[in-house]
């Protein structure tokens, strides 16, 4: 202990200092370095993605090492007309979308805007019901038309009692105004982080195209988790909305909100005819 001593007899004179002891007693125990980590906390900061720099798309696998970023049934694809194969009876697709829905909430998440809608719009997939949950929008489009990219993609997200995902996506090119996209858009701007609480009636009907022919694959969320085994429902048709209301929604959006083209990895394409209204 003279050691001990000698060390207190230098610094009995000072106020205590608890970071000094831990080390004195590292030193006399023979602490490795290992032992520092006890005492250093938050020693990394663990990036979160975005859509540029040091976290954008290419490095999600690697930043988000418990996602399926890196998994072979991703979203989004560049859908190959020529190649997608005509179904002989179209998978069932059903709107029950009330022309009464309320809209609940409007968030500026910090990678796109999305609104959120009270419970009662639904659909039915394949058999499958899934509940309407946000709506929210990327510019420009993350699926490709045959190597053509559109402006802006609108994706309505539904979740089923089993907590499958299915995904309709809209693909939108400019003309004249819309009116359900004005109604969104009359809750904006919203800052990054900020949310606004609405109680306002939505017919998301007019968000569809008119022809509702179809493309449908199994793929993934389009941004981490990344999760796989989301259906897909891409509509052919674009809807039309006009060069002002896609300029208001791309300035409260992250810059190129969207992920880069993924390899389809021999996933079969579906072309659906559907003219269920």
């Amino acid at each position: 202990m003279s050691k001990l001593k000698s060390i207190y007899f230098l610094f009995k004179n000072t106020s205590v200092n608890i970071l000094f002891w831990v080390g004195a007693f590292c030193f006399l125990a023979g602490c490795d370095e290992s032992s520092e980590d006890q005492y250093s906390l938050h020693k990394t900061n663990k990036k979160h993605w975005s859509y540029q720099g040091e976290t954008s798309p290419e490095y999600w696998e690697e930043i988000e090492s418990n996602s399926e970023c890196g998994g072979t049934r991703q979203s989004p694809i560049n859908i190959i007309d020529f190649n997608a194969v005509p179904t002989e009876k179209s998978e069932q697709l059903e709107f029950h979308y009330s022309s009464e829905i309320q809209l609940k909430k409007a968030i500026n998440n910090g990678h796109t805007v999305q609104f959120e809608f009270m419970s009662g719009d639904y659909i039915i997939y394949n058999g499958t019901s899934y509940n309407l949950v946000q709506v929210h929008f990327h510019e420009h489009a993350e699926h490709l038309m045959s190597g053509v990219v559109y402006p802006v993609e609108i994706h309505l997200v539904h979740v089923s009692s089993m907590n499958t995902i299915t995904v309709l996506s809209i693909l939108g090119k400019e003309g004249e105004e819309s009116e359900v996209i004005e109604l969104f858009e009359s809750f904006l701007p919203l800052k990054m982080g900020e949310s606004k609480t609405i109680d306002v009636k939505c017919d998301i009907n007019q968000l569809l195209p008119l022809d509702r022919t179809y493309y449908s694959y199994s793929g993934s969320l389009t941004t981490p988790p990344c999760t796989e085994g989301v259906n897909w429902v891409v509509f052919k048709e674009p809807i039309i909305l006009s060069l002002e209301e896609a300029q208001k929604l791309k300035s409260n959006m992250p810059l190129d909100n969207y992920r880069f083209e993924q390899p389809l990895n021999g996933r079969v394409v579906y072309l659906n005819s559907s003219n269920t209204f």
